[in-house]
């Protein structure tokens, strides 16, 4: 269920130190998965992407942000795009981060960009690229925003502006996209097409105008995504994941992993966060002795208020306003 107002949760654990804060508001759930905001250190500087069947925007507030490996534009210090992703990318973070973001569906990415998603598909594009002059504005926006829970308000009310003037999906793909996400990734396209009244050429066209995608990779991405959750939800063996996932069986899914990961199922779990934010390079992490801890001398004195804000054991859930943006 769709969270009404934002939580703010604070975590001070091995992975890090750092306020992560989400909604998904149910006015929105058409177009936008999730948005979400997070402050702090973590204690893996390198975040591996993977395909989600989603495109991320993601506003940096902080330091920049780099890409390591994928396609697309390697400094990313505004924020970026990132289109619907085949395959794994590697981001690398400052010690210190402050990001606001928010997951968008494909219509959503469709209505809030203007254009074929096809033109992002598989990279990074930065935002000031993406965006032109609505770039800095938004970003000082939130920069002046006073707390998590404001800046979410302030990106949410701006793609609320964005879907309103847009031009809709094409009914026929959003059936066609509809039925391969609510299968699992295991509906018969050809017969989605049909049923659709569109031809296997004009479906492959549109489609990957409107989602990114063709629809057999977008079905692919969706059944990885499905066995992913599947894993981290604590499932008992491989096997059973690859067959309640839709796999023929456990070697047909791990050579999926492989392909669109760059992992295995085992290896992958070993460094995923409880948030579900994978790391790229376990021997990247910060020392132990506290080096990259921002309330160090290594975080500089600009990070020393953060710390502070930050510094709160466990997890505890606050929710924000009750106004509706």
């Amino acid at each position: 269920m769709p969270a009404a107002d934002p939580v703010t949760e604070h975590h001070d654990s091995a992975f890090g130190r750092f306020i992560e804060c989400t909604w998904s508001p149910p006015a929105l759930a058409p177009w936008v998965e999730t948005f979400w905001y997070s402050e702090g250190w973590l204690a893996n500087l390198r975040e591996r992407v993977l395909p989600n069947g989603a495109l991320e925007l993601v506003l940096n507030l902080g330091a920049p942000i780099r890409m390591v490996e994928g396609v697309g534009a390697h400094d990313l210090p505004g924020g970026a795009l990132s289109g619907m992703l085949a395959r794994a990318a590697v981001l690398e973070h400052p010690r210190v981060h402050r990001v606001v973001a928010v997951r968008l569906r494909p219509a959503g990415a469709y209505a809030v960009l203007a254009r074929p998603l096809s033109e992002v598909s598989d990279q990074f594009v930065r935002l000031d690229d993406l965006l032109g002059p609505v770039a800095p504005e938004l970003l000082e926006r939130c920069h002046e925003a006073r707390s998590p829970e404001a800046c979410l308000r302030i990106v949410a009310r701006w793609v609320t502006e964005r879907v309103a003037r847009a031009p809709g999906f094409d009914p026929a793909i959003a059936f066609v996209a509809r039925g391969i996400e609510q299968s699992g990734g295991e509906a018969a396209i050809a017969a989605l097409g049909e049923r659709a009244g569109l031809s296997k050429s004009r479906l492959a066209t549109l489609f990957r105008g409107q989602v990114g995608t063709t629809p057999k990779r977008y079905a692919r991405i969706i059944r990885f995504r499905r066995a992913l959750d599947l894993l981290d939800a604590g499932a008992r063996s491989l096997a059973d994941v690859a067959l309640a996932a839709g796999y023929y069986d456990q070697p047909h899914m791990n050579a999926e992993f492989r392909e669109l990961s760059g992992m295995s199922p085992r290896a992958l779990l070993t460094t995923r966060y409880p948030s579900g934010v994978t790391m790229a390079d376990p021997s990247g992490a910060c020392d132990p002795s506290g080096a990259c801890d921002p309330s160090g001398a290594a975080g500089g004195s600009s990070t020393a208020a953060l710390s502070g804000a930050v510094a709160l054991s466990g997890a505890v859930a606050l929710s924000g306003a009750a106004d509706p943006f």
